[in-house]
């Protein structure tokens, strides 16, 4: 075992609690910390904070922009997803999101502006420990690193825990269920970005990992093993009201609203089975699919999240708790553009909306003059559009934005929508189209786009189509775009979209543009850590071979 001296540094800024916020119970009058919280109170309290503190928000490095998981990582992907475009020059993000090539409609070239020319040059320029925070590689890698040596930490001083009356078996197993939940999270995420990790096991406690490095695909073994542990320990949570207050505390009170509240066990469960379908879904590109596979994806989204589920949600507070209320523009949820917001809303996003969809009404706004912004950091964020804050108050339809404290419900893991939209997909590849292209409806009905059912008979392409814009749609802002991307294969150096919205520098509005992003699949170990912990001999290759 090697002392990773990346990891304690960001964990010793992260498990010190003397800077937390209020509305977290990591600051009551406990002051947990892994030393002092081996009573109930102080688990549950250090349970609590260390996740949404860790996972989510405390990092040794941040300049407001792209330093928080919501802003930066889930921002980075929704860039290369093209859901959002972006000129600021923070950790390269205006370069990480800027495509290889865009031929215009007159046949015209505009290639990548920046030095290293192609994405695939960048993520390896940048990718290097003295570029410090700026490596845009680092942030998911040290957030879900951070998660779960909490959920490590969490589940040992559970064990060295004394919990109270008849329900302290509940209790205790209930803490097990929340700590292997988010490490099957996090492993998830890991395994979803990177072409290699590690399986950590470590304590705060302990500072120590190892450097066995293994494959992605065991990474996300480890996070399907790590669900099926949050199953099992939810199995021994047999006092219903222990169980309910228990979670109640974990899950913080500001978050137990709207989407947001305490799941019940079989809540939890459904929670769970849509996430080993997204595992499935998103790591395999469409084309490789067996049969097999969409007949295990369709058998766990059948018991996945319902419309009438809890889930795990986020949301800005004034104390600025996990997500910074001062900055909640920048985040990608809350995705804005003119010339002083971080982010663009991409002309490709706005192409997908269907004639007459009311979340377009609700909350696209049209610009009164053309977004163009600094050719020389990109190709295609110039843009007609904006997110309108707070939307247009169209009765039941999905708002996307809202910069008021509290007010912007954002969504952490498994969503009814993911999960119906999963089971579309299913059901279309297997040749149950006509059920499939109804589960697309139900998502539309949910979200409130006020769109005509898609009528039977149409062909397996077509459903494919609706069923592709829909997830850009409905799933826009959850850290889903890449992922998609990647698995329908047009990011590559070799691939392309076509029938694309682009605006020139000159202002021109080009509807059939060809775009070559260039994007890498699964981004090398970042180098911060493998500086410090270097890979041991008989590791997984931790540099995706792709050139």
């Amino acid at each position: 075992m090697k002392n990773n001296k990346f990891l304690i540094g960001i964990l010793g800024v992260a498990l010190s609690f003397t800077a937390c916020k209020k509305d977290l119970d990591i600051s009551n009058v406990n002051s947990p910390t892994p030393a002092s919280a081996t009573t109930e109170s102080g688990v549950i309290s250090l349970a609590q904070g260390t996740i949404y503190r860790n996972g989510f928000y405390d990092l040794k490095y941040s300049d407001g922009v792209y330093g928080r998981f919501w802003a930066g990582t889930i921002g980075f992907q929704e860039l290369m997803g093209d859901i959002i475009g972006a000129e600021a020059a923070n950790a390269y993000m205006n370069q990480i999101g800027c495509p290889d090539k865009v031929t215009m409609d007159d046949g015209s070239i505009v290639a990548n502006p920046a030095s290293q020319k192609t994405q695939y040059s960048l993520v390896r320029y940048v990718n290097q420990n003295a570029q410090g925070v700026s490596n845009t590689t680092f942030y998911e890698w040290a957030y879900m690193y951070n998660m779960i040596t909490a959920a490590n930490t969490i589940l040992a001083i559970a064990d060295k825990t004394t919990f109270t009356g008849s329900g302290a078996t509940t209790k205790k197993a209930t803490i097990q269920a929340w700590a292997y939940w988010w490490k099957g999270f996090a492993y998830g995420r890991i395994g979803s970005i990177y072409y290699a990790g590690l399986i950590q096991n470590a304590t705060n406690a302990e500072a120590s990992t190892n450097g066995k490095y293994v494959t992605k695909e065991a990474i996300i073994a480890e996070s399907n093993a790590n669900y099926d542990k949050a199953v099992t320990a939810l199995g021994a949570a047999t006092v219903s009201a222990d169980y309910t207050a228990t979670l109640g505390k974990l899950v913080p009170t500001f978050l137990q609203k709207g989407k947001g509240g305490v799941l019940t066990p079989t809540m939890w469960l459904h929670n769970v089975n849509t996430m080993k379908a997204r595992n499935i879904l998103v790591n395999t590109t469409k084309s490789a699919m067996t049969a097999a596979q969409w007949s295990t994806v369709l058998n766990l989204v059948n018991n996945g999240v319902t419309s009438t589920d809890l889930i795990f949600t986020a949301r800005t507070d004034a104390n600025g708790s996990f997500i910074e209320s001062t900055v909640a523009d920048k985040t990608a949820q809350n995705a804005a553009t003119g010339s002083t917001n971080t982010y663009k809303l991409s002309e490709r996003w706005v192409q997908e909306f269907r004639a007459g969809d009311k979340r377009k009404d609700n909350n696209v706004l049209a610009l009164s003059s053309v977004g163009l912004f600094n050719t020389d950091r990109g190709n295609v964020f110039n843009t007609r559009y904006t997110i309108k804050n707070v939307g247009n108050a169209l009765a039941g339809v999905v708002t996307y934005a809202s910069s008021a404290a509290g007010a912007n419900e954002i969504t952490i893991a498994a969503t009814y929508e993911e999960n119906e939209l999963m089971k579309a997909e299913a059901l279309i590849q297997t040749g149950q189209i006509n059920l499939g292209v109804k589960s697309i409806d139900a998502v539309r009905t949910y979200q409130g786009a006020g769109l005509s059912a898609i009528a039977d008979g149409l062909s397996q392409g077509d459903a494919y189509e609706e069923l592709r814009a829909e997830r850009r749609i409905a799933l826009a802002f959850k850290g889903m775009s890449f992922y998609d991307a990647r698995r329908w294969e047009i990011i590559a150096p070799d691939k392309s979209r076509t029938q694309c919205v682009v605006v020139a520098a000159s202002g021109k509005v080009n509807t059939n543009a060809t775009i070559v992003y260039g994007y890498l699949d699964y981004w090398d170990v970042p180098d911060n850590e493998l500086a410090y912990n270097p890979a041991e001999p008989g590791s997984a290759p931790t540099t995706n071979p792709k050139k």
